[in-house]
This record gives C-alpha cells, sequence and structure tokens, in this order.
C-alpha cells in the first residue's frame, strides 16, 4: 500500500473519529505540539494513556475482586484513571 493510500485512510479516520465525538479540540491541540523534532508525538502519547489505562482498570478489576477492598487503595487508583481521562 502506497504512502498516499495511508495517509488518505488516516485523514477519514481521524475525522471520522471527530464525527464520532470521540476526539475533540483537545487532540488538536496534541496535535499542534507535534513538530520535525518530535514527529510521533501523539502517537506517544496515545500509546501512553492506553497504557496506563489498561494498568489502571486492571488494577480497580483486581482491587474490586478483593476479599477484603482497600476503598483508599481503590480510590487512587480511581482518582488517577480519572485524572489520566481528563486530560
Amino acid at each position: 500500500m502506497d504512502k498516499t493510500r495511508l495517509q488518505q485512510q488516516a485523514f477519514f479516520m481521524r475525522n471520522s473519529l471527530f464525527e464520532q465525538g470521540f476526539l475533540d479540540e483537545q487532540f488538536i491541540q496534541l496535535e499542534e505540539l507535534q513538530d520535525d523534532v518530535n514527529p510521533n508525538f501523539v502517537e506517544e502519547i496515545v500509546i501512553l494513556f492506553y497504557s496506563d489505562s489498561v494498568r489502571l482498570v486492571y488494577k480497580i478489576e483486581q482491587a474490586l475482586m478483593s476479599k477484603q477492598i482497600n476503598f483508599a487503595k481503590l480510590d487512587d487508583y480511581m482518582h488517577q484513571f480519572k485524572g489520566s481521562c481528563s486530560r
């Protein structure tokens, strides 16, 4: 598959994510931080977000499945997850 075709697919996918409400103006601000010095900035940030999300959801799940729930830890995990989602 040639580069132009991949760029077109990425463009259409990006537009679709905006139309569906998955992306908003914060994503545009993130894209504006990307430059020639760090051309993969957005990709790196998105990968970090999903990695952290998977880790935190797993910790939340484990905390909830515990016989004695440590609500302080659970609150901490939930706060971390909420914070990463709002940024």
